[in-house]
C-alpha cells in the first residue's frame, strides 16, 4: 500500500467551487482499480489550502490514475481553482 499526500491552495472566493469539483473528481476515483480510500482536510484558519489523503494498492495504481483521462477531464474543472501548481508526493510504510 502506498499514501498520496496532495496539496491544493485555492483561490480566495473560489472553495465553494473546488469543493464541488473536489468531490467529483474522488467520486470518479471510488471506481478506480486500486483505489483504497481518500480523506481531504482543510488546514485550521486557512480555507484555500486543502490536504487530501488517498490510499492505492500500490505505485502502479497511482500511476495509472494519475495518466487517466479520467483524471484528466476532472483536472480541467479543479486547476483554474488554484493558485499554484499542487504538490504530490508519494509515501510507503516505513520499516
Amino acid at each position: 500500500m502506498i499514501k498520496v499526500i496532495i496539496e491544493r491552495r485555492i483561490m480566495p472566493g473560489l472553495e465553494d467551487e473546488y469543493e464541488q469539483a473536489a468531490r467529483e473528481a474522488m467520486r470518479v476515483s471510488l471506481g478506480v482499480r486500486g483505489f483504497v480510500s481518500g480523506e481531504t482536510l482543510v488546514q485550521q484558519g486557512h480555507t484555500d489550502r486543502r490536504l487530501m489523503i488517498t490510499k492505492w494498492r500500490d505505485l502502479r495504481a497511482w500511476k495509472e490514475w494519475h495518466a487517466s483521462e479520467a483524471r484528466a477531464t476532472a483536472m480541467q474543472r479543479i486547476l483554474p481553482l488554484l493558485t499554484e501548481d499542487e504538490t504530490v508526493r508519494i509515501y510507503e510504510a516505513g520499516y
